[in-house]
Formats: C-alpha cells, sequence, structure tokens
C-alpha cells in the first residue's frame, strides 16, 4: 500500500535537493523519507489486521447466532424470587435497572405472573450494561442491599419507576421510602461482597449467551417472543412437559 506514496515522496525529495545542495540537507530528506515510509508500513499493517478481524466474523452481522431451541442451565442459587418456590415453570430474567426496555417489560411480567400464581416462579439475574449505563451497577447493588434485608422486590419495583433518573441520592431516597436501615444499606452497598454478587450473574448470563436486557428464559429456553401470547405458548407447553 506504501507504493502508491513512493512517487509523491521522491518529487518532494527532488524538490528539496534541487533547492540546496548542501550534504546535510540531502541527509535530513532521506531520514524524512524513512520514517514517512515506517509510519506507512505501520498503517498498512492495522489496515490489514482490521481487514482480518472482520473476514473471522459471522456472516449476517458481527454477533454469533444462537440456537433459539437450546437449552441452558441457570441455577437460582440465593437469587430473589417472586412466585411459588416450588412452581414447575421457572421464568429467568436477565436485566439492567436504567435499561428503558426493561422497565416497558416490567408490566408484561407482571401481567405473566397474574395468569400464572401458582405455576410460574420469577426469577431476577443482574446484568447491569456498565458501558452504556453508569448508574446500572449502583441500581443492581442496592437491589441486592435491599434483598440483604429482605426487601428485594420492593427495591426493584421502586428502582424501574425511576429507571431514567437513577442517580445515587434518588437511589439512596428509594432506600428510605421502603424502610431500609440505611447504615446497613450503605454499609452492603459498598461491600465489595454484594458487587461480587452482581458480577457472578453477569458471569452466568455471558454462559448463557446473553448478550443485551432483557433477555428472557422459560425453564431454560429463550424467550423470543416478548408478548403476552407468546409467553403463554411457551409456560403452557412447559407445563404439558412437565406433566409428562
Amino acid at each position: 500500500m506504501r507504493t502508491r506514496w513512493l512517487p509523491f515522496i521522491a518529487a518532494a525529495m527532488a524538490l528539496g535537493t534541487a533547492a540546496s545542495g548542501r550534504a546535510s540537507d540531502l541527509a535530513e530528506i532521506k531520514e524524512t523519507q524513512k520514517k514517512i515510509l515506517e509510519r506507512l508500513d505501520a498503517q498498512d499493517k492495522i489496515l490489514k489486521d482490521i481487514q482480518a478481524k472482520i473476514q473471522q466474523l459471522p456472516a449476517g452481522g458481527g454477533r454469533p447466532q444462537i440456537d433459539p431451541n437450546k437449552l441452558y442451565e441457570i441455577p437460582i442459587a440465593d437469587s430473589s424470587i417472586r412466585g411459588p418456590k416450588d412452581a414447575p415453570v421457572t421464568l429467568v430474567e436477565f436485566s439492567d435497572f436504567q435499561c428503558p426496555f426493561c422497565a416497558q417489560t416490567t408490566p408484561l411480567l407482571e401481567q405473566v405472573l397474574a395468569a400464572y400464581p401458582k405455576q410460574v416462579r420469577f426469577v431476577y439475574k443482574q446484568f447491569p450494561l456498565e458501558q452504556i449505563h453508569q448508574n446500572a451497577l449502583a441500581a443492581a447493588k442496592a437491589s441486592i442491599a435491599a434483598r440483604h434485608q429482605g426487601k428485594f422486590w420492593e427495591m426493584h419495583d421502586e428502582l424501574f419507576k425511576i429507571s431514567r433518573e437513577l442517580s445515587p441520592e434518588n437511589i439512596r431516597a428509594k432506600a428510605r421510602l421502603i424502610g431500609l436501615d440505611l447504615k446497613k444499606f450503605d454499609a452492603d452497598l459498598a461491600s465489595p461482597a454484594t458487587e461480587k454478587e452482581v458480577r457472578d450473574d453477569i458471569a452466568l448470563g455471558r454462559s448463557a449467551d446473553v448478550q443485551g436486557t432483557p433477555t428472557l428464559f422459560i425453564n431454560g429456553k429463550r424467550v423470543t417472543n416478548r408478548s403476552l401470547d407468546g409467553m403463554k405458548a411457551m409456560i403452557d407447553d412447559a407445563l404439558e412437559k412437565a406433566k409428562s
């Protein structure tokens, strides 16, 4: 690629030589030419590396294709659960309190739980998108700190009400509103163990091919139709399989 620039460099050298016949000037011009060629070589290598990486990407986009029928093992462990703990169907959401799409999905999930009050348990997993949502991690830690006082779902609901205004002051105001011990809340919020819980959920999500939020699973199968009818169809199918 650098060869296209050689005529221009040679012309510059000729002009410089014509302007001055001094050996020192000629040596300086040659040194400048050398530096220019080195920079062009470096840029050429960078471009080739970029092209090689582009060619390695899967066809049809930058993200690998995900099998919609794949079943994932998503351990519940100590996650917060809404609904009967022994329900035959488990609905898992990887979510971000600052994600507008997650906030919009919350009413849908409430409808699903209302339609299946005894058959479905809802499990919330933390997946804050820190690169684009600067307050998402703080909100995730706040919900875990609230869980340590037995009020995860109260904090969950309040945080989604202010998903566009998740400042530290507003988050702490919600902690006060739901009646948390603020001294303990602040301590848990700052605890490395609390952040580790968030990081563990993120790692779990990545192992389940979670790439964005919200991502939903019903009995380990990814939800591709996030409508009430679509989710009901998946739940009904899961209930039938549970009977057999």
